[in-house]
Protein backbone atom coordinates (compact mmCIF):
# COMPACT_ATOMS: atom_id res chain seq x y z
CA UNK A 1 0.00 0.00 0.00
CA UNK A 2 2.77 2.56 0.31
CA UNK A 3 3.91 2.06 -2.60
CA UNK A 4 0.64 3.15 -4.17
CA UNK A 5 0.65 5.99 -1.81
CA UNK A 6 3.61 7.46 -2.72
CA UNK A 7 2.92 6.61 -6.21
CA UNK A 8 0.39 8.66 -5.94
CA UNK A 9 1.72 11.72 -4.37
CA UNK A 10 4.30 11.60 -6.87
CA UNK A 11 1.70 12.20 -9.59
CA UNK A 12 1.08 15.96 -7.92
CA UNK A 13 4.76 16.82 -9.50
CA UNK A 14 3.27 16.45 -12.91
CA UNK A 15 1.11 18.99 -12.48
CA UNK A 16 1.78 22.74 -12.56
CA UNK A 17 3.79 24.32 -10.85
CA UNK A 18 6.36 21.48 -11.35
CA UNK A 19 4.61 20.33 -14.59
CA UNK A 20 6.95 17.26 -15.23
CA UNK A 21 4.35 15.70 -17.55
CA UNK A 22 6.35 12.17 -17.92
CA UNK A 23 5.82 11.38 -14.52
CA UNK A 24 2.32 11.05 -14.70
CA UNK A 25 3.28 8.23 -16.95
CA UNK A 26 5.14 6.97 -13.95
CA UNK A 27 2.84 7.02 -11.43
CA UNK A 28 -0.30 5.60 -13.43
CA UNK A 29 2.57 2.65 -14.24
CA UNK A 30 3.12 1.89 -10.97
CA UNK A 31 -0.67 1.84 -10.18
CA UNK A 32 -1.28 -0.70 -12.69
CA UNK A 33 1.63 -2.77 -12.03
CA UNK A 34 0.58 -2.66 -7.64
CA UNK A 35 -3.09 -3.88 -9.43
CA UNK A 36 -1.76 -6.66 -11.44
CA UNK A 37 -0.86 -8.37 -8.37
CA UNK A 38 -4.73 -8.01 -6.60
CA UNK A 39 -6.23 -10.82 -6.21
CA UNK A 40 -9.74 -9.24 -5.58
CA UNK A 41 -11.70 -6.22 -6.34
CA UNK A 42 -11.22 -5.71 -3.00
CA UNK A 43 -7.37 -5.60 -3.18
CA UNK A 44 -7.55 -3.70 -6.07
CA UNK A 45 -10.53 -1.49 -4.13
CA UNK A 46 -7.27 -0.89 -1.53
CA UNK A 47 -4.62 -0.04 -4.32
CA UNK A 48 -6.71 2.44 -5.75
CA UNK A 49 -7.73 3.86 -2.69
CA UNK A 50 -4.51 3.72 -1.24
CA UNK A 51 -3.46 6.06 -4.82
CA UNK A 52 -6.17 8.54 -4.28
CA UNK A 53 -5.06 9.38 -0.68
CA UNK A 54 -1.59 10.00 -1.42
CA UNK A 55 -2.65 12.46 -5.13
CA UNK A 56 -5.41 14.02 -3.45
CA UNK A 57 -3.59 14.98 0.26
CA UNK A 58 -0.60 16.06 -1.62
CA UNK A 59 -2.80 17.97 -4.49
CA UNK A 60 -5.38 19.64 -2.79
CA UNK A 61 -4.02 20.24 0.70
CA UNK A 62 -3.95 24.06 0.13
CA UNK A 63 -7.63 23.58 0.62
CA UNK A 64 -6.54 23.38 4.89
CA UNK A 65 -5.13 27.21 4.48
CA UNK A 66 -9.33 28.37 3.30
CA UNK A 67 -10.37 27.14 6.65
CA UNK A 68 -8.02 27.03 9.19
CA UNK A 69 -6.67 30.70 8.07
CA UNK A 70 -9.28 32.29 6.56
CA UNK A 71 -12.48 30.45 8.19
CA UNK A 72 -11.47 30.34 11.51
CA UNK A 73 -11.40 26.42 11.77
CA UNK A 74 -9.55 25.09 14.76
CA UNK A 75 -6.53 23.84 12.78
CA UNK A 76 -7.13 19.88 13.90
CA UNK A 77 -10.61 20.04 12.98
CA UNK A 78 -9.31 21.43 9.65
CA UNK A 79 -6.83 19.13 9.18
CA UNK A 80 -9.37 16.45 9.69
CA UNK A 81 -11.88 18.17 7.27
CA UNK A 82 -9.48 18.21 4.27
CA UNK A 83 -8.64 14.38 5.18
CA UNK A 84 -12.37 13.32 5.05
CA UNK A 85 -12.58 15.00 2.27
CA UNK A 86 -9.26 13.48 0.75
CA UNK A 87 -10.97 10.18 1.41
CA UNK A 88 -13.59 11.02 -0.34
CA UNK A 89 -11.26 11.99 -3.70
CA UNK A 90 -9.53 8.45 -2.88
CA UNK A 91 -12.83 6.41 -3.60
CA UNK A 92 -12.80 7.48 -7.57
CA UNK A 93 -9.66 5.74 -8.09
CA UNK A 94 -10.22 3.07 -5.57
CA UNK A 95 -12.95 1.79 -8.03
CA UNK A 96 -11.45 2.23 -11.20
CA UNK A 97 -8.78 -0.30 -9.41
CA UNK A 98 -11.65 -2.51 -8.01
CA UNK A 99 -13.19 -2.83 -11.34
CA UNK A 100 -9.26 -3.35 -13.11
CA UNK A 101 -8.99 -6.37 -10.62
CA UNK A 102 -12.16 -8.00 -10.93
CA UNK A 103 -12.73 -8.11 -14.72
CA UNK A 104 -8.85 -7.85 -15.68
CA UNK A 105 -8.36 -10.82 -18.79
CA UNK A 106 -6.25 -11.35 -22.05
CA UNK A 107 -3.14 -9.82 -22.80
CA UNK A 108 -1.46 -6.35 -21.94
CA UNK A 109 -3.53 -4.66 -24.47
CA UNK A 110 -6.53 -5.71 -23.58
CA UNK A 111 -5.20 -5.54 -20.09
CA UNK A 112 -4.18 -1.79 -20.70
CA UNK A 113 -7.69 -0.62 -22.35
CA UNK A 114 -9.70 -1.93 -19.46
CA UNK A 115 -7.50 0.12 -17.24
CA UNK A 116 -7.71 3.05 -19.08
CA UNK A 117 -11.60 2.87 -19.64
CA UNK A 118 -12.10 2.33 -15.55
CA UNK A 119 -9.67 5.55 -15.00
CA UNK A 120 -11.55 7.48 -17.91
CA UNK A 121 -15.04 7.01 -16.47
CA UNK A 122 -13.80 7.33 -12.56
CA UNK A 123 -12.83 10.10 -13.35
CA UNK A 124 -15.91 11.79 -14.94
CA UNK A 125 -17.65 10.14 -12.39
CA UNK A 126 -15.33 12.56 -9.82
CA UNK A 127 -16.08 15.42 -11.55
CA UNK A 128 -19.91 14.78 -11.91
CA UNK A 129 -21.64 13.52 -8.68
CA UNK A 130 -22.67 15.59 -5.75
CA UNK A 131 -21.66 18.50 -8.07
CA UNK A 132 -18.38 17.38 -8.97
CA UNK A 133 -14.53 17.57 -8.19
CA UNK A 134 -12.64 17.11 -11.06
CA UNK A 135 -9.46 18.97 -10.03
CA UNK A 136 -6.21 16.83 -10.29
CA UNK A 137 -7.99 14.80 -13.03
CA UNK A 138 -4.75 12.99 -14.53
CA UNK A 139 -5.30 14.58 -18.15
CA UNK A 140 -4.44 18.25 -17.29
CA UNK A 141 -1.10 17.08 -16.66
CA UNK A 142 -0.61 16.76 -20.50
CA UNK A 143 -0.39 20.86 -21.59
CA UNK A 144 1.95 21.58 -23.73
CA UNK A 145 4.83 20.44 -24.33
CA UNK A 146 3.47 16.75 -24.00
CA UNK A 147 2.67 15.06 -27.58
CA UNK A 148 -0.91 14.53 -25.82
CA UNK A 149 -1.93 17.92 -25.64
CA UNK A 150 -3.24 17.83 -29.27
CA UNK A 151 -6.10 15.58 -27.79
CA UNK A 152 -7.49 18.45 -25.82
CA UNK A 153 -9.83 19.65 -28.64
CA UNK A 154 -11.20 16.66 -29.70
CA UNK A 155 -11.22 14.57 -26.28
CA UNK A 156 -11.40 17.02 -23.39
CA UNK A 157 -9.39 16.22 -20.40
CA UNK A 158 -11.04 12.87 -19.65
CA UNK A 159 -9.70 12.10 -22.71
CA UNK A 160 -6.40 12.96 -22.73
CA UNK A 161 -6.29 11.22 -19.11
CA UNK A 162 -7.65 7.90 -20.42
CA UNK A 163 -4.79 8.38 -22.84
CA UNK A 164 -2.37 8.79 -20.55
CA UNK A 165 -3.64 5.98 -18.46
CA UNK A 166 -3.90 3.16 -21.57
CA UNK A 167 -0.16 4.70 -22.46
CA UNK A 168 1.02 4.39 -19.13
CA UNK A 169 -0.05 0.98 -18.14
CA UNK A 170 0.65 -0.70 -21.66
CA UNK A 171 4.26 0.10 -20.41
CA UNK A 172 4.04 -1.69 -16.95
CA UNK A 173 2.36 -4.52 -18.41
CA UNK A 174 4.98 -5.04 -21.23
CA UNK A 175 7.58 -4.45 -18.98
CA UNK A 176 6.74 -7.25 -16.73
CA UNK A 177 7.06 -10.03 -19.12
CA UNK A 178 9.32 -12.68 -19.69
CA UNK A 179 13.27 -11.38 -20.79
CA UNK A 180 12.43 -13.82 -23.43
CA UNK A 181 9.67 -12.18 -24.60
CA UNK A 182 10.83 -8.78 -24.30
CA UNK A 183 11.25 -7.89 -28.17
CA UNK A 184 8.01 -8.78 -28.82
CA UNK A 185 6.58 -6.32 -25.88
CA UNK A 186 8.78 -3.46 -27.00
CA UNK A 187 7.17 -3.81 -30.17
CA UNK A 188 3.74 -4.52 -29.02
CA UNK A 189 4.36 -1.44 -26.66
CA UNK A 190 5.86 0.86 -28.95
CA UNK A 191 3.61 0.97 -31.93
CA UNK A 192 0.54 2.13 -30.65
CA UNK A 193 2.37 4.71 -27.95
CA UNK A 194 3.94 5.81 -31.03
CA UNK A 195 0.59 6.24 -33.10
CA UNK A 196 -1.02 8.03 -30.56
CA UNK A 197 2.06 10.35 -29.76
CA UNK A 198 2.06 11.20 -33.45
CA UNK A 199 -1.53 11.60 -33.94
CA UNK A 200 -1.48 14.17 -30.77
CA UNK A 201 1.57 16.08 -32.27
CA UNK A 202 -0.30 16.33 -35.63
CA UNK A 203 -3.90 17.44 -34.14
CA UNK A 204 -1.69 20.58 -32.31
CA UNK A 205 -1.24 21.90 -35.72
CA UNK A 206 -4.44 21.52 -36.70
CA UNK A 207 -6.56 24.76 -37.02
CA UNK A 208 -9.94 23.84 -36.14
CA UNK A 209 -10.55 27.35 -35.22
CA UNK A 210 -8.90 31.43 -36.38
CA UNK A 211 -8.38 34.70 -35.43
CA UNK A 212 -11.35 36.82 -36.27
CA UNK A 213 -11.39 40.73 -36.51
CA UNK A 214 -9.06 43.15 -34.71
CA UNK A 215 -7.25 42.82 -31.15
CA UNK A 216 -8.88 44.00 -28.24
CA UNK A 217 -6.96 45.99 -25.73
CA UNK A 218 -7.41 44.24 -22.69
CA UNK A 219 -6.65 45.34 -18.74
CA UNK A 220 -6.53 42.43 -16.44
CA UNK A 221 -6.27 44.24 -12.60
CA UNK A 222 -4.42 42.42 -9.85
CA UNK A 223 -5.08 44.41 -7.06
CA UNK A 224 -3.52 41.96 -4.53
CA UNK A 225 -5.98 42.62 -1.51
CA UNK A 226 -5.35 40.02 1.41
CA UNK A 227 -8.13 37.70 2.04
CA UNK A 228 -8.25 38.68 6.04
CA UNK A 229 -8.83 42.57 4.57
CA UNK A 230 -11.69 41.93 2.08
CA UNK A 231 -14.11 41.98 4.84
CA UNK A 232 -12.72 44.21 7.34
CA UNK A 233 -14.56 47.13 7.59
CA UNK A 234 -11.82 49.24 8.72
CA UNK A 235 -10.26 48.60 5.37
CA UNK A 236 -12.85 48.88 3.45
CA UNK A 237 -12.26 52.02 1.67
CA UNK A 238 -8.82 51.32 1.31
CA UNK A 239 -9.78 48.12 -0.77
CA UNK A 240 -11.96 50.58 -2.57
CA UNK A 241 -9.48 53.04 -3.33
CA UNK A 242 -6.93 50.38 -4.81
CA UNK A 243 -9.05 49.24 -7.11
CA UNK A 244 -9.92 52.62 -8.37
CA UNK A 245 -6.74 53.51 -8.64
CA UNK A 246 -5.92 50.61 -10.75
CA UNK A 247 -8.95 51.08 -13.13
CA UNK A 248 -7.71 54.78 -13.50
CA UNK A 249 -4.12 53.45 -14.47
CA UNK A 250 -5.27 51.07 -16.76
CA UNK A 251 -5.59 51.83 -20.53
CA UNK A 252 -7.43 48.92 -22.47
CA UNK A 253 -10.77 49.38 -24.16
CA UNK A 254 -11.82 46.70 -21.49
CA UNK A 255 -10.81 46.64 -17.92
CA UNK A 256 -11.33 44.00 -15.71
CA UNK A 257 -11.40 43.47 -11.94
CA UNK A 258 -11.55 40.04 -10.44
CA UNK A 259 -14.01 37.76 -8.47
CA UNK A 260 -15.56 40.31 -5.45
CA UNK A 261 -13.52 42.73 -6.20
CA UNK A 262 -16.19 44.48 -4.80
CA UNK A 263 -17.31 42.78 -2.03
CA UNK A 264 -21.00 44.24 -1.79
CA UNK A 265 -22.70 46.64 -3.88
CA UNK A 266 -24.77 47.77 -0.50
CA UNK A 267 -21.35 48.77 1.04
CA UNK A 268 -20.05 51.41 -1.52
CA UNK A 269 -20.13 55.10 -0.44
CA UNK A 270 -22.53 57.28 -2.45
CA UNK A 271 -21.02 58.38 -5.31
CA UNK A 272 -18.18 55.89 -5.44
CA UNK A 273 -19.70 53.75 -8.63
CA UNK A 274 -21.07 57.26 -10.58
CA UNK A 275 -17.44 58.67 -10.48
CA UNK A 276 -15.71 55.20 -12.45
CA UNK A 277 -18.68 55.18 -14.70
CA UNK A 278 -17.97 59.01 -15.26
CA UNK A 279 -14.75 57.74 -15.96
CA UNK A 280 -14.89 54.92 -18.49
CA UNK A 281 -17.59 56.69 -20.11
CA UNK A 282 -14.94 59.72 -21.07
CA UNK A 283 -12.52 57.30 -22.16
CA UNK A 284 -14.68 55.18 -24.12
CA UNK A 285 -13.88 52.03 -22.01
CA UNK A 286 -15.65 49.43 -20.13
CA UNK A 287 -15.30 47.94 -16.53
CA UNK A 288 -16.00 44.72 -15.70
CA UNK A 289 -15.88 43.82 -12.26
CA UNK A 290 -16.88 40.67 -9.73
CA UNK A 291 -18.94 41.84 -6.97
CA UNK A 292 -21.59 40.17 -4.36
CA UNK A 293 -25.13 41.71 -5.75
CA UNK A 294 -27.69 41.61 -2.96
CA UNK A 295 -31.24 40.02 -4.49
CA UNK A 296 -34.46 39.07 -2.03
CA UNK A 297 -32.21 39.26 0.91
CA UNK A 298 -29.44 36.95 -0.61
CA UNK A 299 -26.82 37.47 -2.23
CA UNK A 300 -25.27 36.47 -5.90
CA UNK A 301 -21.48 36.10 -7.23
CA UNK A 302 -21.71 38.26 -10.16
CA UNK A 303 -19.65 40.12 -12.92
CA UNK A 304 -21.37 43.54 -13.82
CA UNK A 305 -20.43 45.79 -16.12
CA UNK A 306 -19.85 50.07 -16.01
CA UNK A 307 -19.07 52.26 -18.57
CA UNK A 308 -19.14 52.19 -22.43
CA UNK A 309 -20.62 48.90 -22.39
CA UNK A 310 -22.34 49.15 -18.82
CA UNK A 311 -25.29 47.32 -17.68
CA UNK A 312 -24.45 43.81 -18.06
CA UNK A 313 -24.19 40.83 -15.87
CA UNK A 314 -23.43 37.20 -15.12
CA UNK A 315 -23.86 35.36 -11.95
CA UNK A 316 -22.28 32.60 -10.55
CA UNK A 317 -24.04 29.40 -12.05
CA UNK A 318 -21.52 26.39 -10.11
CA UNK A 319 -21.17 27.37 -6.33
CA UNK A 320 -18.86 25.86 -4.44
CA UNK A 321 -20.28 23.56 -1.59
CA UNK A 322 -19.32 24.01 2.22
CA UNK A 323 -17.97 27.41 0.68
CA UNK A 324 -21.02 29.61 -0.94
CA UNK A 325 -23.63 26.96 -0.20
CA UNK A 326 -24.57 23.97 2.03
CA UNK A 327 -25.36 20.88 1.19
CA UNK A 328 -28.49 19.39 2.48
CA UNK A 329 -27.69 17.51 6.59
CA UNK A 330 -24.27 19.59 6.51
CA UNK A 331 -26.04 23.56 8.04
CA UNK A 332 -23.57 22.19 11.43
CA UNK A 333 -20.69 22.72 9.48
CA UNK A 334 -20.66 26.73 9.09
CA UNK A 335 -20.82 26.46 13.24
CA UNK A 336 -17.31 25.31 12.97
CA UNK A 337 -15.84 28.06 10.51
CA UNK A 338 -16.61 31.66 9.92
CA UNK A 339 -17.08 31.80 5.88
CA UNK A 340 -18.38 35.18 4.33
CA UNK A 341 -21.11 35.06 1.68
CA UNK A 342 -21.66 31.16 2.42
CA UNK A 343 -25.39 30.85 1.53
CA UNK A 344 -25.49 32.30 -2.10
CA UNK A 345 -27.97 32.18 -4.90
CA UNK A 346 -26.74 30.52 -8.24
CA UNK A 347 -27.42 32.46 -11.42
CA UNK A 348 -29.70 30.86 -14.17
CA UNK A 349 -28.39 28.22 -16.24
CA UNK A 350 -29.01 29.84 -19.45
CA UNK A 351 -26.64 33.27 -19.38
CA UNK A 352 -25.65 34.94 -22.71
CA UNK A 353 -22.14 36.11 -23.96
CA UNK A 354 -21.36 39.97 -22.78
CA UNK A 355 -20.91 42.06 -26.04
CA UNK A 356 -18.10 44.53 -25.31
CA UNK A 357 -16.49 46.45 -28.31
CA UNK A 358 -17.97 44.78 -30.94
CA UNK A 359 -16.82 41.40 -29.27
CA UNK A 360 -18.88 38.52 -27.49
CA UNK A 361 -17.17 37.62 -24.65
CA UNK A 362 -18.14 33.93 -21.67
CA UNK A 363 -17.71 34.89 -18.38
CA UNK A 364 -16.82 32.39 -15.45
CA UNK A 365 -16.39 33.37 -12.21
CA UNK A 366 -13.20 31.28 -10.08
CA UNK A 367 -13.84 27.13 -10.29
CA UNK A 368 -16.75 27.20 -13.12
CA UNK A 369 -13.50 26.82 -15.28
CA UNK A 370 -12.73 23.63 -14.35
CA UNK A 371 -16.24 22.33 -15.42
CA UNK A 372 -15.52 22.23 -19.31
CA UNK A 373 -18.37 20.56 -20.59
CA UNK A 374 -20.73 23.69 -18.75
CA UNK A 375 -18.19 26.38 -20.70
CA UNK A 376 -19.22 25.30 -24.03
CA UNK A 377 -22.73 26.22 -23.71
CA UNK A 378 -21.43 30.13 -24.91
CA UNK A 379 -20.11 28.76 -27.85
CA UNK A 380 -19.72 29.19 -31.02
CA UNK A 381 -21.24 32.82 -29.88
CA UNK A 382 -18.43 34.04 -27.84
CA UNK A 383 -14.87 34.83 -29.30
CA UNK A 384 -13.01 35.02 -26.04
CA UNK A 385 -13.15 33.56 -22.59
CA UNK A 386 -13.00 35.44 -19.23
CA UNK A 387 -12.51 34.14 -15.99
CA UNK A 388 -12.58 36.28 -12.43
CA UNK A 389 -10.78 34.42 -9.74
CA UNK A 390 -9.91 35.17 -6.02
CA UNK A 391 -7.40 32.45 -4.65
CA UNK A 392 -6.51 34.69 -2.04
CA UNK A 393 -8.23 31.80 0.12
CA UNK A 394 -5.56 29.32 -0.40
CA UNK A 395 -2.30 32.07 0.23
CA UNK A 396 0.91 31.05 -1.24
CA UNK A 397 0.16 27.54 -2.47
CA UNK A 398 0.24 25.01 -5.66
CA UNK A 399 -3.99 26.42 -6.16
CA UNK A 400 -2.19 29.00 -8.59
CA UNK A 401 -0.28 27.23 -10.49
CA UNK A 402 -2.78 24.41 -10.85
CA UNK A 403 -5.90 27.14 -11.76
CA UNK A 404 -3.94 28.25 -14.82
CA UNK A 405 -3.04 25.11 -15.91
CA UNK A 406 -6.38 24.33 -15.58
CA UNK A 407 -7.54 27.58 -17.94
CA UNK A 408 -4.93 26.42 -20.42
CA UNK A 409 -6.70 23.43 -21.37
CA UNK A 410 -10.22 25.36 -21.26
CA UNK A 411 -8.44 26.96 -23.79
CA UNK A 412 -7.62 24.67 -25.71
CA UNK A 413 -10.58 22.77 -25.68
CA UNK A 414 -13.10 25.30 -27.13
CA UNK A 415 -10.39 27.03 -29.22
CA UNK A 416 -11.22 30.16 -27.09
CA UNK A 417 -8.33 32.39 -25.39
CA UNK A 418 -9.08 32.82 -21.87
CA UNK A 419 -8.54 35.58 -19.78
CA UNK A 420 -8.23 35.55 -16.46
CA UNK A 421 -8.12 38.39 -13.89
CA UNK A 422 -7.08 37.03 -10.41
CA UNK A 423 -7.11 39.02 -7.23
CA UNK A 424 -3.71 37.61 -6.03
CA UNK A 425 -2.56 35.44 -9.37
CA UNK A 426 -2.47 34.08 -11.52
CA UNK A 427 -3.48 37.26 -13.88
CA UNK A 428 -2.58 35.81 -17.14
CA UNK A 429 -3.92 35.31 -21.15
CA UNK A 430 -4.22 31.48 -22.06
CA UNK A 431 -3.79 30.83 -25.99
CA UNK A 432 -5.71 28.26 -28.11
CA UNK A 433 -2.62 26.41 -28.74
CA UNK A 434 -2.35 26.13 -24.77
CA UNK A 435 0.76 28.67 -24.34
CA UNK A 436 0.72 31.59 -21.85
CA UNK A 437 1.94 34.82 -23.79
CA UNK A 438 1.85 36.96 -20.72
CA UNK A 439 0.82 36.59 -17.21
CA UNK A 440 1.55 38.84 -14.07
CA UNK A 441 3.39 37.73 -10.70
CA UNK A 442 1.36 36.68 -8.36
CA UNK A 443 0.94 38.37 -4.86
CA UNK A 444 1.68 41.66 -6.42
CA UNK A 445 0.08 44.44 -7.47
CA UNK A 446 -0.49 45.87 -11.32
CA UNK A 447 -2.28 45.78 -14.53
CA UNK A 448 -1.56 43.27 -16.84
CA UNK A 449 -2.15 44.88 -20.27
CA UNK A 450 -2.44 42.92 -23.40
CA UNK A 451 -4.12 42.84 -26.55
CA UNK A 452 -6.36 39.70 -27.54
CA UNK A 453 -8.35 38.72 -30.80
CA UNK A 454 -11.69 36.64 -30.71
CA UNK A 455 -11.41 33.89 -32.71
CA UNK A 456 -14.71 31.74 -34.49
CA UNK A 457 -14.90 28.35 -35.56
CA UNK A 458 -15.62 25.09 -33.31
CA UNK A 459 -13.08 22.64 -32.11
CA UNK A 460 -14.62 18.99 -32.11
CA UNK A 461 -14.98 19.59 -28.36
CA UNK A 462 -16.64 22.44 -28.08
CA UNK A 463 -19.43 20.82 -30.58
CA UNK A 464 -20.09 17.37 -28.26
CA UNK A 465 -18.15 17.83 -25.28
CA UNK A 466 -17.14 14.78 -23.01
CA UNK A 467 -19.93 12.49 -25.09
CA UNK A 468 -17.33 10.92 -27.43
CA UNK A 469 -14.62 10.01 -24.66
CA UNK A 470 -17.17 8.51 -22.57
CA UNK A 471 -19.00 6.80 -25.29
CA UNK A 472 -16.08 5.32 -26.15
CA UNK A 473 -14.35 4.23 -22.74
CA UNK A 474 -18.59 2.68 -21.85
CA UNK A 475 -17.98 0.50 -24.95
CA UNK A 476 -14.67 -0.70 -24.04
CA UNK A 477 -15.61 -1.66 -20.85
CA UNK A 478 -18.73 -3.32 -21.77
CA UNK A 479 -16.65 -5.13 -24.58
CA UNK A 480 -13.75 -5.97 -21.90
CA UNK A 481 -16.02 -7.51 -19.53
CA UNK A 482 -18.49 -9.87 -21.92
CA UNK A 483 -15.01 -11.02 -23.00
CA UNK A 484 -13.73 -11.75 -19.37
CA UNK A 485 -16.10 -15.15 -19.56
CA UNK A 486 -13.17 -16.19 -21.98
CA UNK A 487 -11.12 -16.47 -19.43
CA UNK A 488 -8.05 -16.07 -21.59
CA UNK A 489 -4.48 -16.59 -20.17
CA UNK A 490 -2.68 -12.95 -19.69
CA UNK A 491 0.12 -12.62 -22.09
CA UNK A 492 1.10 -10.24 -24.59
CA UNK A 493 -1.63 -10.81 -27.73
Amino acid sequence: MIFAVLAGALSVAAFAPLAWFPLAFVSLAILAALLEQASSARAGFGLGFAWGLGAFGAGVSWLYIALERYGGMNPLLAAFAIFLFCTYLALYPAIAGAIYARWRAGGAARRALLFAAAWLLAEWLRGTLFTGFPWLSIGYTQTPPSPLAGYFAVLGVYGVGGLTAFAAALAAFCAAVPASARKKAAQLFAAPVALIFMTGWGLSRHAWVAPEGEPLAVSLVQPNIEQSLKWDPASFAEVLRVNADLVNVARGEVIVLPETALPTLDWLPKGYLDALTATLVQRGATLLTGAFVQEAGQYRNSAITLGAGGGQRYTKRHLVPFGEYSPPLFGWFYGLANIPMSQQLPGEWAQSPFTLHGRHIAVNICYEDIFGSELISSLPQAGLMLNLSNLAWYGDSHAQPQHLQIARVRAMENGRPMLRATNTGMTALALPDGSVPTVLPAFTRGVLETRVTAYRGSTPYARRGDAPALAGALIILTVLILMRGRRLTPGLS
